[in-house]
């Protein structure tokens, strides 16, 4: 077994999710999700030597770390940005853990936010090979992506719209045991979503996530330090991380997307094996992705998801608790903040603060992140002891 990650979990804070965000600012919704996570932690500001956020911040295009360090009131010896799209909130706790294995620093702020305002401008695109080679076939934007995707799936496995669908179903049903989850007390059935409108042949809307504003924050510090820490620590026991492509035009084979490797290696740094997993923290932007990890963390064949969803319970009495919280489908996505999400969730359920939706005698936990169209790909295992 590799050698485990010197770092654990103590604080975390997160926002509810809001469909719009008006009047409120990027830095704002940090430093809101920040001040929760410390408190959380019970340490205080001046305990924090390290920071990690997201490549963007609304209010400046550079020069980020530093931006964020000053607005919290912080004087970090180690900060960075981490650019994985959806991967960005797994990837920065191990991130931070290998910090504090280095020596720069002892406890590092992990914070992701988004802001939401109605009318927002899309980004403009830089020229890359998406611009060349996918664009000028139609292939433009996640939801295009994504959907060619499902359809390889569909087309090579014979899986059906409403394999894909029950997934959707799972994440919904879920979230009505989550008072924060943007759709709380609004329950869909199979029927529903497979009569959502069609975004993009064959991606109903009720298998995308739905944008909003939020926030969300986790504090990673050294192992020894959470010996102390004043709530139950959350070991990082594993993580793997892997990258293959951008364009969806430069995907390889369904059954070579970089879940396939990353999954595996966060389990065997952990030492174990899909069969030992208490809790799927998958990562769930469209129904399709969380098809694709089932298949990959090796507790069914490549190409089976739709018969072990069948064979098989999802909520927190389950035998496979999947996205407890209701994952981003059911949660909601706020930007790469919904990423984060995942961990919380994780954290939450190992100290035993699920509460109505607490999964019994919880020991590992499996968070994963996925960023661009199934390219940048990170998988955490998460438990209570070091």
């Amino acid at each position: 077994m590799a050698k485990r990650p010197n770092g654990a979990i103590i604080g975390i804070g997160e926002l509810k999710p809001a469909r719009y965000s008006e009047g409120k600012t990027t830095l704002g919704l940090i430093a809101e999700s920040v001040l929760l996570a410390v408190k959380d932690a019970g340490i205080s500001k001046e305990e924090i030597d390290g920071l990690l956020v997201g490549p963007q911040v609304g209010e400046t295009p550079q020069h980020v770390p530093a931006t964020v360090s000053e607005y919290l009131g912080i004087e970090p010896t180690m900060t960075n940005t981490v650019d994985l799209g959806g991967a960005t909130g797994a990837g920065m706790v191990w991130r931070a853990a290998a910090a504090i294995e280095a020596g720069m620093c002892e406890t590092v702020v992990c914070v992701l936010a988004n802001k939401n305002e109605k009318g927002n401008a899309p980004r403009s695109p830089n020229r890359n090979p998406i611009r060349e080679f996918d664009v000028p076939f139609g292939a433009s934007g996640a939801n295009t992506s994504y959907a060619l995707l499902k359809r390889e799936h569909m087309e090579r496995y014979g899986s059906k719209q409403e394999d894909f669908a029950q997934i959707a179903y799972l994440a919904r049903n879920n979230a009505l045991q989550n008072p924060k989850a943007i759709f709380y007390g609004k329950p869909v059935s199979v029927e529903d979503i497979l009569q959502s409108p069609m975004i993009s042949d064959p991606l109903h809307l009720l298998e995308i996530v739905m944008p909003c504003a939020g926030g969300a924050c986790v504090i990673v510090t050294s192992a020894e330090k959470a010996k102390h820490s004043s709530k139950y620590p959350v070991y990082l026991q594993g993580a793997g991380e892997k990258i293959t492509h951008r364009a969806v035009s430069q995907a390889p084979a369904i059954d070579k997307l970089p879940f396939v490797y990353s999954i595996p290696q966060a389990l065997k740094q952990a030492g174990i094996t899909g069969e030992d997993l208490d809790l799927l923290s998958l990562y769930d932007c469209y129904t399709s992705v969380v098809a694709t990890q089932i298949e990959s963390i090796g507790i069914c064949e490549q190409g089976q998801f739709a018969s072990f969803l069948r064979n098989h319970t999802f909520d927190h009495k389950g035998d496979y608790p999947l996205n407890t919280h209701g994952g981003q489908l059911g949660f909601g996505q706020a930007d790469l903040a919904g990423g984060m999400s995942h961990v919380i969730e994780a954290v939450l359920q190992l100290r035993g603060e699920g509460g109505e939706r607490q999964i019994p005698n919880i020991k590992h936990a499996l968070v994963t992140g996925n960023g661009a169209t199934l390219s940048e790909t990170t998988a955490l295992v998460l438990g209570g002891e070091r």
